[in-house]
């Protein structure tokens, strides 16, 4: 009897070993397939389509099969899904590798990493919900400023603005050089003023701003001006938007709202001047015309001269284009045509003397 419990322990621990030894000669072979997947693609194109990655993380799943509490074995499964970008099965094994060390800095960073992508992908989606909780858990797994501005930007676009707030000043204290931060965080504190409704529309306005569709981000933004008239942020965004897409009488509303404010920039009444330009005589014109000032300006007479000619061809009646016309050709001794310039700038507004002079002039020296 004795000789047989000898025997059958001694099979056992020789049968235990052999099953370690495999465990650590399939977490060897995952490790080895994982360097060879970083360092065969580049790393804006790692993903779990790649036969490394694949392979890799096919070894790792046989390694965690072999040797289910292997903490080795768990994280090296969670950080090869996690350098695959494979989300849904990072968390996964971040997870399990977690009940095992929950104290690993390390991993807790990855866990959060993972928890970003999710969120985001998810606020992508529009399922806000399912983003809440991502970005919720990647602040519990790490303190992480892109997960506190995320996770306020839900929060805005669920009209919370209450929890908002907090999240913000979370990603301001993380992250206190991002301009966007600091700015959503005063959104957040002033939107109690505007109402819900009116906050989840300038949200969703920037959602759509941030991924360049110009026209539907200018329609929540209005959305949001309609039923907050005091939303200085959403009309400046009503005014830059409708600008560039040429719509200068909704601008200069918008810039005329924001000017009416106490706190008015310069360069709130600047935009209002363009604005007004832009309703009145055409984007294109009005940007030619502005280019060509710049040119004049750093002393560029002959290309200012062409792109204040630009201005007048793009639209006519755009007298002060005109007078410029005049001024470049007369301060490059072209008198002739200085004077059909400033002819047709005089024609335009009668009262502009300083033209009427130099038409004189221009006259004179021809």
């Amino acid at each position: 009897m004795t000789r047989h419990w000898i025997t059958f322990g001694l099979s056992l621990a020789l049968s235990t070993s052999a099953f370690a030894q495999s465990a650590q000669e399939l977490v060897q072979r995952a490790q080895n397939l994982a360097q060879q997947a970083r360092a065969a693609y580049p790393r804006d194109a790692w993903n779990i389509d790649r036969p490394l990655f694949k392979q890799a993380a096919e070894a790792a799943e046989q390694a965690v099969q072999a040797a289910p509490s292997d903490p080795t074995a768990l994280k090296l499964r969670a950080q090869i899904y996690t350098d695959a970008r494979f989300w849904a099965r990072a968390e996964v094994s971040w997870n399990a590798y977690l009940q095992t060390n929950n104290a690993d800095a390390e991993a807790r960073r990855a866990a959060a990493e993972v928890q970003y992508n999710l969120g985001f992908a998810a606020y992508r989606r529009e399922q806000l919900d399912v983003a809440r909780q991502a970005f919720t858990l990647c602040l519990e797994y790490n303190p992480d400023a892109r997960c506190a501005a995320w996770g306020g930007r839900v929060e805005l676009e669920s009209g919370q603005s209450a929890r908002a707030v907090p999240l913000y000043e979370q990603a301001v204290r993380l992250a206190p050089n991002d301009q966007s931060n600091q700015y959503f965080l005063g959104v957040a504190r002033r939107a109690s003023t505007f109402g819900a409704e009116a906050t989840s529309a300038f949200s969703r306005g920037y959602r759509a701003f941030e991924a360049g569709n110009r026209q539907a981000a200018l329609n929540e933004f209005q959305q949001a001006t309609r039923l907050a008239p005091q939303f200085t942020d959403a009309q400046r965004f009503v005014g830059r938007l409708a600008l560039e897409l040429g719509q200068g009488a909704v601008a200069r509303q918008a810039w005329e709202a924001v000017s009416a404010q106490p706190g008015a920039s310069a360069a709130d009444k600047f935009n209002l001047d363009f604005a007004r330009e832009v309703e009145q005589f055409g984007l294109e014109a009005v940007r030619a015309f502005r280019a060509a000032y710049t040119q004049y300006t750093g002393g560029n007479k002959a290309a200012a001269e062409q792109g204040f000619e630009s201005a007048t061809q793009q639209s006519p009646t755009y007298q002060k284009a005109w007078a410029w016309l005049g001024r470049t050709r007369f301060e490059q001794n072209n008198f002739t045509g200085a004077a059909q310039a400033y002819q047709v700038a005089v024609q335009l507004d009668p009262n502009d003397k300083s033209s009427a002079y130099f038409l004189t002039q221009a006259q004179r020296r021809q």
